[in-house]
């Protein structure tokens, strides 16, 4: 007897993700290919991240044929757009839309729709337990927000910069192919103690958003100041010195939300939030008066499809 399934698609500016949940919600496969970077470029154009998952795409579901002969699909959900609001847009996704309503065309089954970011939300939420009213923090490479998984207001937010956005380009000023973040994350965590951290200047967190340019350019020149070459020494001390700084911005921006809005539970999911460094240090930070905090599993943290899945399985089956 065949397994009934729900296949996701999710192309996002720098991974090409196909996966598919079962009816009970068990992940049956979740395949992923980074899109390549040219060396010392700082990331892709739309139009290059669409080219590559045009290519992706075909061999991903290829990888999984073995799989997809015992299943049968009841529908496919894609990807479609940054956020679940309206005139949320970027090119990348129709090729997810694309290739989804075309498979769910030649399959005989309903296409279904969501967002990149709501596919983040529900992966995030797979065995850690959160119910109820909860902040969600989306950090990617691209994104730094804050949601309330009630009403989807946005409860804090960056008014320039990610902080993916910050690591990868200190990482590939370090010398550091992109994206740096697994880089930068591993030198981090290599530097014992709090001597010699670079004061990174505070961001403002009493605010719903925040600004990260002035950071970069401390950063920038920081850099720049080094011998060159950059020691392995003085790439972690930056390393170290950048996580710590995210980390304690993010408490900053925790115990705003929980005081003006309330909210005791946050869930952390985007690549960033999969930082060993940056979970200890928060812990650390908001010890004793720590609000409900809980993070996506790492594997779950970067961009895939399972969330997508997810959602096409909850839609579907319920």
């Amino acid at each position: 007897m065949s397994t009934k399934a729900v296949i996701g698609i999710d192309t996002s500016n720098y991974t090409t993700s196909v996966a598919a949940a079962s009816e009970s919600g068990e992940i049956l496969f979740d395949e992923r290919k980074l899109l390549v970077v040219p060396e010392e470029k700082r990331g892709l154009r739309q139009q290059e991240a669409l080219f590559q998952h045009i290519e992706n795409l075909p061999g991903l579901i290829g990888n999984a044929e073995e799989t997809l002969r015992g299943l049968k699909i009841k529908a496919v959900a894609a990807s479609v757009s940054p956020r679940p609001v309206e005139g949320s847009y970027m090119p990348v996704f129709e090729c997810a839309r694309s290739f989804g309503s075309s498979l769910a065309g030649v399959l005989g089954v309903p296409f279904l729709a969501c967002s990149h970011q709501e596919g983040h939300i529900r992966a995030a939420q797979i065995g850690n337990g959160i119910e109820g009213r909860f902040a969600f923090f989306h950090l990617s490479g691209g994104t730094l927000e804050a949601v309330d998984s009630k009403t989807g207001a946005i409860l804090a937010k960056t008014l320039d910069l990610s902080f993916g956005q910050l690591i990868d380009r200190t990482g590939v000023k370090l010398g550091m192919r992109f994206p740096a973040g697994k880089e930068m994350d591993r030198l981090a965590g290599e530097w014992n103690g709090t001597d010699g951290l670079l004061r990174i200047p505070r961001s403002d967190t009493k605010q719903e958003g925040i600004n990260l340019s002035g950071q970069e350019t401390f950063l920038m020149q920081r850099i720049e100041a080094l011998p060159d070459p950059v020691t392995d020494m003085d790439k972690q001390v930056v390393a170290a010195s950048l996580f710590r700084f995210i980390a304690d911005t993010l408490a900053g921006m925790i115990r705003r939300i929980e005081t003006q809005y309330g909210i005791e539970s946050f869930l952390l999911a985007g690549g960033v939030s999969s930082s060993t460094v940056i979970r200890e240090r928060l812990a650390e930070t908001l010890e004793g008066g720590s609000p409900g905090i809980r993070f996506g599993k790492p594997q779950y943290c970067t961009d895939n499809a399972v969330g997508t899945a997810l959602i096409g399985k909850d839609r579907t089956f319920g």
